[in-house]
């Protein structure tokens, strides 16, 4: 869970999978195109692709190979896992008196 959480850290990575989420299987010279255009992002080829290969390997990218192409999608599933580990349907918690990070005992 440490690597998604490292993975989702760097801006490049989120603009990504924003395209990613925007337009499911795209090639690398097409993401370069969009995070040109959109973003403003210079990357190049290799950087972006440097990045893809971190996303898949955190599993938050799919790949599929069509021919000489290589086609790029969104995976959620590590998302939904971060999600599921504090789940949100508990009541909320009882304030304290004394702030967050102290550790006195009252």
């Amino acid at each position: 869970m440490a690597d998604v959480f490292k993975a989702l850290a760097d801006p490049t990575r989120r603009a990504i999978l924003d395209e990613l989420c925007e337009r499911d299987d795209q090639t690398l010279f097409e993401l370069c195109a969009r995070l040109s255009g959109k973003h403003g992002l210079g990357s190049s080829r290799q950087a972006v692709s440097q990045h893809l290969d971190l996303l898949e390997q955190v599993g938050l990218v799919r790949t599929r190979r069509e021919g000489r192409y290589k086609f790029h999608r969104v995976d959620t599933a590590p998302l939904r896992a971060i999600t599921e580990r504090w789940p949100t349907d508990r009541p909320p918690a009882e304030p304290t008196d004394h702030p967050v990070g102290d550790e006195r005992e009252p």
